[in-house]
């Protein structure tokens, strides 16, 4: 495979297989600088393996997958990885709970999980600020991690995230677990981020296309470890293709920049 530099994600003709089972099958998938994609699928249909590859945490069984022009298997996935902002649930189990907001978001600098690891100034703990106003929670920079509400530990994660200036930003389903106003407030910030030029490629994984935040720009679907369907979000969420990823008759409305699917 010939590396495109400009493209932030390349698989070609992935599969990854566990012992008896095929998790994903000829999955090609294109993802360039300036897209912001989510992927969607019922459970069990490869999205969090495809999350893995994406991050650097696993690689295919056969097929290539490039990440920020550099193929897995020729590159030190450790350095490649300090290129990347990743949310996810195991990523906030990790962290210890005493530790402050603060703390957290300004650890992400240098992709580490504890602050006393690294030596951070002024500069860097106004930076840390910055982006918890940004995330609409500056009250919060004192206090620990593990007193946090669930949507403010989401949103203190992805502060965090965009903390390292990272090249590729990973979310895997951010809005899981949070009630409706929690739900709402994370979005809106992944709004504001998708909605800035100069934040990075970004690539969210989900079950549920209310959850796809403004200023997205592209949709994967996955069943059974295959691509039903990939491209411009107004040609992917239809009616007709999440009928058939999620196997039930769906009817897909879209009000001003959000989507919403019910049952036929």
């Amino acid at each position: 495979m010939v590396v495109d530099t400009r493209l932030a994600l390349e698989f070609e003709s992935v599969d990854l297989d566990r012992p008896g089972l095929s998790v994903l099958a000829g999955v090609d998938w294109k993802v360039r600088g300036d897209e912001r994609w989510v992927v969607l699928g019922p459970n069990g249909s490869g999205k969090t393996t495809l999350f893995e590859l994406a991050s650097g945490y696993l690689h295919p069984t056969r097929g290539t997958v490039a990440i920020l022009g550099s193929r897995l298997g020729r590159v030190d996935v450790r350095l490649l990885r300090r290129r990347l902002g990743v949310v996810s649930s195991s990523l906030s189990k990790k962290i210890i709970p005493s530790v402050s907001a603060t703390e957290v978001v300004i650890s992400g600098r240098d992709g580490a999980l504890e602050p006393w690891w690294g030596t951070y100034d002024s500069s860097d703990r106004r930076r840390a600020a910055h982006f918890l106003g940004d995330a609409g929670i500056p009250d919060v920079a004192a206090r620990p991690f593990g007193a946090l509400s669930e949507g403010e530990r989401q949103r203190v994660l992805l502060a965090r995230a965009l903390m390292s200036s990272p090249e590729l930003l990973l979310l895997d389903e951010p809005a899981a677990g949070l009630d409706m106003g929690a739900r709402e407030r994370l979005l809106s910030y992944l709004g504001q981020v998708a909605a800035d030029a100069s934040s990075p490629t970004a690539v969210m994984v989900t079950h549920h296309v209310e959850e796809i935040p403004s200023g997205f720009t592209h949709a994967l679907l996955l069943r059974g470890g295959t691509v039903m369907a990939a491209g411009p979000l107004e040609d992917v969420i239809t009616g007709d293709a999440l009928s058939e990823t999620f196997e039930v008759r769906l009817q897909v409305t879209r009000s001003s920049s959000r989507w919403a699917a019910t049952a036929v």
